[in-house]
């Protein structure tokens, strides 16, 4: 049951941002790349993690750059208009992390990315409709 609300709950977000004629918006969205992204939820479990762990940054040249919770993590990545979105080969430093489980599921999270929206300072990543975790934008700077 859990599984069917965040589907109906991402379909709605898509089909409201997605059907808006506004010529404004109340919020900024932010670019997906060259802005630094931090994990606030996952597989629809808030996560507590400090700035400088849980971040991703998207680079021009077609890179993924970030942190779990302890490894470094990167991969190559492909979008396009449509907001289509996938990783390749996503991979890590491997030192053994405090909480190893939780970097473990973060990684397979970005294997299974199909697109994304945004939101103002929200980044929604999501597999063929069903909602699998969502980061907001730091502030310039705060990412390690």
């Amino acid at each position: 049951m859990k599984r069917s609300f965040l589907i109906m709950f991402a379909a709605a977000l898509v089909a409201i941002t997605g059907c808006c004629n506004c010529t404004s918006r109340s919020r900024e969205v932010k670019p997906l790349v060259g802005t630094d992204w931090h994990l606030v939820q996952i597989m629809g479990r808030d996560v507590q993690k400090p700035a400088d762990s849980y971040t991703i940054t998207f680079g021009q040249d077609g890179r993924l750059n970030g942190v779990g919770d302890c490894n470094r993590l990167m991969s190559e990545y492909k979008t396009d208009d449509s907001r289509k979105l996938t990783f390749e080969y996503p991979a890590s430093t491997r030192m053994m992390c405090p909480d190893q489980a939780s970097e473990d599921e973060f990684l397979q999270m970005l294997s299974r990315v199909t697109h994304y929206e945004m939101d103002g300072e929200q980044m929604l990543l999501l597999s063929n409709g069903e909602l699998l975790a969502i980061f907001e934008a730091l502030p310039e700077g705060e990412a390690k």
